[in-house]
Formats: C-alpha cells, sequence, structure tokens
C-alpha cells in the first residue's frame, strides 16, 4: 500500500509556522475552550467505542438515521479513511442490497471521485483500490452528472463528492446532489459525500445520508462550528458500512476523545444556533470583504459558499505556486498553491480567520501585487 504525499499540507509545513498571517486557512476562525465545561470527569476510553449511544441517537435524528447508523470519529479526515477502507479495501465488503452475490474477489474495488477536491478524498481510495477522477468544469466548476455516469464500472462500489467544494466553494444544487445519488443507487455503489462546509450555507442542502440507504455524509465540528482543535467527527449511512468502518477503527483511534466528545455535547446543543449564526454572519462579511479586494486587483472567483475561493493567478506571475511563494517570502502570508489542487492557475484563499487577521493579509498581499 503506497500513497502519495500530501502536497498541501507539505506546502504549509514548509511555510506556515514562520510566516505571520495564515491566509490559507479552509476553516472558521477558532472558538475559545472557555466558552465550553471542559472537564468531563475520569480520563477513561468513551464506552462504547463508537460514541455514547444516546448522543449517537441525537446525531442520527438529523439524518433520519439510528443510532447504529452513526460512528463517531477523529474528524472528518478519519471518517472519510474508515469509510474508503471499509468498502474498497476487501472486494466482499457491505452491499446496499443484502440479496446480491458478494463480488468476485478478483475484481478490483473502483471509486469515481468528482475532482478538484481535498487530496484525502482521491489519493486514500487511490492507494487502496482504483479511482476515476472526474473534473468539474473550470471557472464555473459545475459537477457533469453523465460525466460521472461514463465513469462508473461494474465494480464501482463508491461515488465521492465534496460539497461545498474545497478549493473552489462551488455549492453543486441539490437537483445535481440527486441525480448523482440515483447515479450510484442504480449501480449498487455509494455516493459519500464530505460535508464540512455544508452548515455554513444560508440554506443548506439535506445531508446525503438523508436521501436514502445508498448515502454516506462525513462531517465534523471543524469547518463550520470553529472548533478544529477538538477532532470530533462522523460518518452516518448504511449499517454494514458504519459497522466495518468501526472494525477499521479498533486499528485506528479506537474511541473517540473523551474530552472531545464532552465539549461536541455542549456544541450541537444549546449553544449550536448562536454558534452557526455567528459564524455564518463572519463568513458572509469577509466573502465581501475578500471579493472587493479582488475585484480591486482585477483577480476572479467562482462565488463561494464556504469559507474558501479558488482565485486566479495574478497576471506576471507564471502558476500559483510561483504567487503563492513570493507572496509568503515578500509578506510573510501563506496562501495555497492551484498545483496542490491539479489547477496550477488558481490559487486558495480562506477567509474564515479572525478580522484583522484578515484585513492585514489582505493588506500585506495587495502590496505584493502593487
Amino acid at each position: 500500500m503506497q500513497i502519495d504525499p500530501f502536497e498541501l499540507e507539505r506546502w504549509f509545513a514548509e511555510y506556515e509556522h514562520e510566516a505571520d498571517i495564515m491566509l490559507a486557512e479552509s476553516g472558521i476562525r477558532s472558538l475559545p475552550a472557555s466558552r465550553f465545561d471542559t472537564d468531563p470527569g475520569d480520563l477513561g476510553y468513551v464506552i462504547p467505542t463508537n460514541g455514547d449511544p444516546a448522543f449517537r441517537a441525537d446525531v442520527a435524528e438529523r439524518y433520519g438515521r439510528d443510532a447504529d447508523e452513526v460512528l463517531f470519529t477523529c474528524g472528518t479526515q478519519e471518517a472519510n479513511f474508515l469509510a474508503f477502507l471499509a468498502l474498497l479495501s476487501d472486494p466482499d465488503s457491505p452491499d446496499c442490497d443484502a440479496a446480491s452475490p458478494p463480488r468476485s474477489a478478483s475484481s478490483n474495488a473502483h471509486a469515481v471521485v468528482v475532482t478538484p477536491t481535498y487530496q484525502a478524498l482521491y489519493s486514500v481510495p487511490e492507494a487502496i483500490g482504483e479511482v476515476t477522477r472526474v473534473p468539474l468544469e473550470p471557472g464555473t466548476w459545475s459537477l457533469d452528472v453523465d460525466a460521472v455516469a461514463d465513469a462508473i464500472r461494474p465494480e464501482t462500489r463508491l461515488v465521492v463528492l465534496n460539497n461545498p467544494n474545497n478549493p473552489t466553494g462551488r455549492y453543486h444544487p441539490l437537483d445535481r446532489v440527486e441525480a448523482l445519488y440515483d447515479l450510484a443507487a442504480d449501480n449498487d455503489a455509494y455516493l459519500l459525500c464530505d460535508e464540512v462546509y455544508r452548515l455554513l450555507a444560508e440554506e443548506p442542502l439535506p445531508p446525503v445520508a438523508s436521501m436514502g440507504p445508498y448515502g454516506l455524509s462525513t462531517t465534523s465540528l471543524t469547518k463550520a462550528y470553529g472548533l478544529a482543535g477538538l477532532r470530533f467527527g462522523w460518518l452516518v449511512g448504511d449499517r454494514e458500512v458504519v459497522d466495518a468502518a468501526w472494525n477499521w477503527k479498533d486499528y485506528t483511534t479506537i474511541s473517540p476523545g473523551l474530552i472531545d466528545q464532552h465539549v461536541a455535547k455542549q456544541a450541537l446543543g444549546e449553544q449550536e444556533a448562536d454558534i452557526l449564526a455567528a459564524n455564518r454572519a463572519l463568513a458572509a462579511d469577509h466573502h465581501d470583504r475578500v471579493e472587493t479586494f479582488l475585484e480591486e486587483h482585477d483577480l476572479e472567483w467562482h462565488d463561494p459558499v464556504g469559507v474558501n475561493g479558488f482565485v486566479t493567478v495574478p497576471e506576471g506571475f507564471e502558476n500559483g505556486r510561483e504567487f503563492c511563494r513570493t507572496v509568503v517570502e515578500e509578506a510573510s502570508v501563506v496562501l495555497a498553491p492551484g498545483e496542490c489542487f491539479g489547477h496550477p492557475d488558481y490559487f486558495r484563499i480562506g477567509f474564515g480567520l479572525p478580522t484583522d487577521e484578515l484585513e492585514e493579509g489582505l493588506e500585506r498581499v495587495g502590496r505584493v501585487l502593487g
């Protein structure tokens, strides 16, 4: 099993710790720990190790699912990782139709992944099975359902979508997502949607796991809630898939963190409405500030949902990497080159950080452009 280096993380490792401003951060600004009760009592394992049953039942209600169809994980990253292992590592992995015969052990499990996207959503499946990448239309970043249909094979187990999309901020409309779900279901495959930015939308779409038995949703409290350090996420979907993922989890993190789960209950409880309202307002305000900045410097993006924008590289720079390296070396501001997402004529900017840092970062980038 081999896996490609995570280009974005390697870029951050090179520049993030010494730079003044992280203008490539892909989440909302962090909430203070003082907002929560952080004492869960004795620091033992969460029992059972898939998460507190009553809390899983609360989360499951959001998807029209049962508690046993929810697995708590160490962030969305682990939720996706475990789902890929559950569905792609074993050719006899769970079929949604229990009456269908097991797939031949000689067949290679296959996934279709819509790109550009967060690298883990295609690099991990590529390390386990086979992957066909289906590109969004550059500029508009629209989703071509027919292109996904053409990529599906008899051995396809999984179609992977990130919505709203990272890095472009494209929020694919409900009819496209439903069409993708129907396509996956018709081919006895699952649609897995990474939905970490969904609740930053003013009118969030229904989660994919609520669309039917072939829907899998992953998310966490990182991007929309401002709780990145909590490392608390979940996988929701068909119980056979969730149970298979739980089997793998015994070999990764065993159980979710006790403190993480304790704080997560508070964030998803009486504090949730205030947290999301404040974060949506911050994202909307910062979106407008960045849009004004881009207009002033003749730069373009597809109007994003969430806190990421994929921006055209300014004239005078060969590609995104040259531009981002110039900005970090001259202005001590980190941006993310489009090469990390397969598009060297773009760079990613994050606008979820605190307002004063965003304003300072934009001013510094503006001086470089000037």
